[in-house]
């Protein structure tokens, strides 16, 4: 059974692990996760996707990081945890993007966030354009 629940320090071991694993996903240190809205997807009890995000203003949010475990990948947890973001209240939603990243990409545009800047050199190693995304609930 797979379910979304609120993050907690328990998780974080296994977040870190799922992180180093997805070198495409933001690597914020997270034990800091826990200061901001963070989710967790699980499959029969072990974590296998998380997200985080922060408010930036009211109803407006920020995604830091989301990240999936390489062998669940492309099963719908990343967009579950993404659309319970989207139906908690938040009007907008931004994001950056690895320009390479076309898999996250595609899911982002089929949530209809869409392409607003693009952030020159943003990531580094390797140096990369960061394409910025928005969602509105409007």
């Amino acid at each position: 059974m797979t379910g979304i629940r609120p993050g907690r320090t328990g998780d974080l071991s296994r977040v870190l692990e799922i992180q180093t694993q997805s070198p495409e996903a933001a690597h914020w240190d997270p034990v800091q996760y826990l200061d901001h809205y963070f989710r967790v997807a699980e499959v029969e009890d072990q974590v296998v996707a998380f997200l985080v995000a922060r408010s930036v203003y009211p109803g407006e949010w920020e995604i830091l990081s989301l990240a999936t475990d390489p062998l669940h990948r492309r099963k719908g947890l990343a967009r579950g945890l993404i659309l319970e973001l989207l139906t908690s209240g938040a009007d907008a939603v931004f994001l950056e993007v690895r320009e390479s990243n076309s898999v996250a990409r595609k899911l982002y545009k089929s949530l209809k966030f869409i392409e607003v800047n693009i952030r020159k050199h943003y990531y580094p190693d390797p140096t990369e354009s960061a394409i910025v995304l928005k969602f509105h609930s409007c």
